[in-house]
């Protein structure tokens, strides 16, 4: 597992230790970043771990995880995410969870941004809107 997906599950961990949530759900495809996660969880044993192992970015995360979220009556999310993912997170799963009647909110878990990065969030970036609509068409079809 990445050192960023590390930063992430401990955020998480943290979190979940201070909101006391009945489920938490790990997303994403990219190399079984989701079951790695869900069995590093380093968290509370008295929650539910969900992993929706599909999706292949950041839309489809949103898209593809409301499902699971909806069929467990979760009305309340929190999205853990590094801090250069953060506004493109906004936007997408905002859109996605909020359609749905989901209040989100959004916390960035500590992580120093590389160049790479930095390059890859501003490439998305021109792509979000064209993803977010693909992923509403995707739950709507």
């Amino acid at each position: 597992m990445s050192g960023r997906c590390r930063r992430l599950l401990a955020e998480a961990a943290a979190l979940a230790a201070e909101r006391r949530p009945g489920v938490v759900l790990f997303t994403g495809g990219r190399g079984g970043e989701a079951e790695q996660m869900r069995a590093a969880w380093p968290g509370r044993t008295d929650v539910e771990l969900v992993v929706e192992p599909t999706a292949a970015i950041t839309a489809q995360n949103a898209s593809r995880s409301l499902p699971l979220l909806l069929a467990r009556d979760v009305t309340e999310v929190t999205v853990v995410c590094a801090p250069l993912h953060l506004p493109r997170v906004r936007y997408l799963f905002g859109g996605v969870y909020g359609r749905a009647g989901i209040r989100t909110s959004f916390r960035a878990a500590r992580a120093v941004p590389t160049p790479s990065a930095l390059a890859w969030e501003l490439g998305a970036a021109l792509v979000a809107r064209r993803q977010r609509r693909a992923a509403q068409a995707e739950l709507d079809g």
